[in-house]
């Protein structure tokens, strides 16, 4: 597909390009990802009418078990998101035999090749950008939680497995990071879209094996990406081919952009590329650098942060033994994030708590996510630097708990760091 054939295409070109043409505009559509100012905001509304008729292609023509009322959120992989590809899929072919009918006697598609190119390079240059400053920035993955420190491998999904990998390092974020920003910036611009869009297949198919193999539901943005890079390569195929594969020469490649015959029109152009590109750079580090405040590593410690042992626990006067087959007494508390807590009982079940603290009046209120009515009252006192005390009421049973909190950096993923010289592996 060089797009600098003058020759008239074949009819197996014409068709894949009119599908592809139809197939990536209509996926931009239902997935803007935020590429121009407000678009999210305008997403969100004129994605509700096709809320209600993926629900009833489900209901209807698919005959789905269950009625699709989940949509897309912090999966991309619904089934509403899956019913959408199969109906991108089916209007794109739709569009490419009613446009093959009308226009079945245009030789060459050149200047909508190139618009179409346009819109890719920048469609993925700009998601690109944002995954890169969130790595960057490192938000997309924190470091490991306390909760995630006690918590033992075979409990972690495969997708939590992943993410504790990436957060674990930083320095592997900075790497991740810099080359989704780097394929990003390159893809801006005619002269290096072409390095661009190699490194963005590289760096894509690597977001896409770890998604697929880690069952990460972002698996249909991260094929689509690939299948993107992909397309945006095929313009300097015949060149790729030349000098990897037949060791001939490559001529230069053709970046001669199309231009109007009115000039104020190339100065509007002009003006739209380069804001929209200083507008994506500044806000994406401006929403990174604000998230990081909010709940990234410089956040602040939620009150009362900590991984705590339980050392007594009193239930109506009564002391519990520590026994590992005790539903009641609690083992640990862990508070993570603010509004949020863990307790593991002492046969390692754990439980997800709301958990609010006062720190003026010193009190505590906590319920499950499962029974809202019923709270946890206490108050607390700190006797000793290291040293929680809880006493209060659930239902109509009275608690005093003591507990000590734990040193984070004591354990081996913690405290292990970076070693040059290693005399023997470390490997545990």
């Amino acid at each position: 597909m060089e797009s600098t054939a003058a020759m008239e295409w074949p009819l197996a070109k014409k068709l894949l390009f009119r599908f592809f043409f139809a197939y990536f505009l209509l996926y931009i559509f239902f997935n803007p990802n935020g590429v121009v100012p407000y678009v999210d905001d305008l997403y969100n509304w004129y994605i509700q009418p096709f809320h209600h008729f993926a629900a009833w292609l489900g209901e209807h023509l698919f005959h789905l078990a269950k009625p699709i009322t989940i949509f897309t959120n912090g999966s991309g992989d619904t089934t509403f998101d899956n019913v959408i590809i199969l109906l991108i899929t089916f209007l794109a072919v739709l569009i490419t035999l009613t446009w093959s009918v009308l226009d079945r006697n245009r030789p060459t598609y050149q200047k909508l090749f190139y618009w179409l190119l346009v819109i890719l390079r920048y469609y993925v240059a700009i998601t690109m950008l944002s995954y890169g400053f969130f790595k960057v920035i490192k938000l997309q993955f924190p470091f490991l939680s306390l909760n995630s420190l006690i918590e033992p491998y075979g409990n972690s999904s495969p997708m939590g497995l992943a993410w504790r990998f990436m957060g674990y390092s930083t320095g592997y974020n900075y790497f991740t990071g810099f080359a989704e920003l780097t394929c990003g910036i390159l893809l801006l611009f005619r002269r290096t879209s072409a390095l661009g869009a190699v490194m963005t297949l590289v760096v894509s198919a690597n977001i896409m094996a770890i998604n697929y193999c880690f069952d990460v539901p972002v698996k249909l943005l991260s094929s689509t990406l690939v299948l993107m890079s992909l397309f945006l390569i095929l313009k300097d195929y015949g060149r790729f081919k030349n000098f990897f594969l037949l060791n001939k020469n490559a001529e230069a490649a053709n970046i001669t952009p199309h231009r109007f015959q009115k000039k104020w029109k190339n100065i509007v152009l002009c003006v739209i590329k380069y804001a929209l590109i200083i507008y994506t750079i500044f806000f994406d580090l401006k929403d990174a650098l604000q998230a990081d405040k909010e709940y990234g590593p410089k956040a602040p410690k939620a009150p009362l942060y900590g991984l705590y042992e339980v050392k007594t626990f009193i239930l109506n006067q009564d002391t519990l033994a520590p026994l590992i087959t005790d539903t009641t007494r609690w083992r640990k508390l862990v508070t993570d994030y603010a509004g949020y807590a863990t307790v593991k009982l002492m046969n390692d079940s754990t439980h997800n708590f709301a958990f609010k603290v006062d720190t003026l009046k010193r009190t505590i209120t906590m319920n499950s996510y499962k029974d809202t009515l019923n709270k946890y009252q206490f108050t607390y006192t700190k006797p000793q630097k290291d040293s929680l005390l809880i006493k209060g009421s659930y239902k109509k049973s009275t608690l005093v708990i003591g507990l000590h909190r734990e040193d984070e950096n004591k354990f081996i993923l913690v405290k292990r760091g970076f070693h040059w010289i290693n005399e023997y592996p470390f490997n545990r």
